[in-house]
């Protein structure tokens, strides 16, 4: 839509586009390392689930972009509210790398983020964590702390009353609130032209009274200035924004998804020549002169080495106390989960036996 132009930065040939000022050397450096990175950590969970030794995973890769260039923007002490799939985002905001893993394990402790980092846990269920977002803007709000929220969703989400919900209280309350939409295409299996007869999500703003922002959202640059530009008319009192960031995930809705069975996956392979943001971002550095190999090649073995030491450091974590299924549902316990904590012992008794 005219009215909902893309915002991009730098295209697809790695050409500055924008009439803005170029970035530092160290910054764009700092958007590279991230997005290798996370991209390292989403390949080998993939291939740890695949071994058998980490549970179902929801893969990010080609959403490096949105992922980091959002997170980036932000402060230390603002709140991110994910959802399964922008543990890319948290580990940029600096959740902890081992325990992300152990998420992914089903294990408890993957839920803590380090201290004083504010990350929500991981909302599985669609849109749910969006009036959460919009509460926690509204509390700093009512402090005058000047930290703001931002709440992941993806295009699916929007289909929810959550999202409708906390756009409204966001814009009546003028909540420090950013709704970040990552439009992958497909709400699972559905594409995006079946859940919706509008053009962009970036519209929906528009019921709302909020600004609504597209962007190229593998377009790291574009992702970090629309994403800081809304954080600091957060910060001014001035209400959320809604950005709605294009991309594609490459992969599977989960490793437990067959995207053939709903989706051409020769576009994948397409768009990884294309439009791939880690590749985007490195055709910059080099058009640029800011790229070098040696820099490159010893990035790549910190990451990996980085990564390694995080699936040993999962590995080794202590073995998971059953206790932890049943304690942490209610703060005083009820007799339905105390009954079936009782069978669920018994039961190990008995296969121990």
């Amino acid at each position: 839509m005219n009215e909902f132009p893309m915002v991009q930065y730098i295209d697809q040939e790695g050409k500055w586009v924008s009439d803005e000022e170029k970035l530092s050397q160290e910054q764009v450096r700092t958007f590279y390392y991230h997005m290798l990175r996370i991209r390292t950590f989403d390949k080998k969970a993939v291939t740890l689930q695949r071994q058998g030794r980490l549970g179902t995973y929801a893969l990010f890769e080609g959403q490096e972009a949105a992922q980091v260039g959002s997170a980036l923007a932000l402060e230390s002490n603002d709140w991110v509210f994910p959802t399964y799939r922008d543990h890319g985002a948290t580990l940029t905001f600096g959740a902890d790398m081992a325990k992300t893993f152990l998420y992914w394990n089903g294990r408890l402790e993957g839920c803590v983020p380090p201290e004083g980092k504010r990350i929500f846990p991981p909302a599985v269920p669609i849109a749910t964590q969006i009036p959460h977002a919009v509460g926690v803007g509204m509390t700093e709000k009512r402090k005058g702390t000047g930290a703001i929220s931002i709440a992941y969703y993806g295009d699916g989400a929007t289909s929810e009353g959550d999202f409708h919900e906390g756009l409204n209280f966001g814009s009546v309350f003028k909540a420090p609130t950013i709704f970040f939409c990552q439009n992958n295409g497909f709400a699972i299996s559905v594409p995006f032209e079946k859940q919706m007869n509008s053009e962009t999500i970036a519209q929906k703003s528009v019921a709302y009274g909020i600004p609504g922002i597209r962007i190229d959202g593998n377009d790291c640059v574009a992702v970090y200035q629309t994403v800081k530009k809304a954080a600091e008319r957060a910060r001014a009192g001035e209400g959320p924004t809604l950005i709605e960031a294009m991309t594609w995930r490459y992969g599977a809705h989960t490793t437990a998804d067959d995207p053939t069975r709903y989706r051409d996956q020769t576009i994948s392979d397409e768009r990884r020549k294309t439009t791939d943001p880690v590749t985007r971002l490195a055709l910059y550095m080099k058009n640029e002169g800011l790229w070098d190999d040696d820099w490159a090649q010893s990035l790549e073995e910190e990451i990996t080495a980085e990564v390694n030491e995080a699936v040993e450091k999962m590995e080794a974590f202590p073995k998971p106390d059953v206790n932890d299924l049943f304690d942490h549902v209610f703060a005083t316990p009820v007799w339905p989960i105390e009954e079936q904590k009782a069978k669920y012992l018994n039961h190990l008794k008995g296969v121990n036996a």
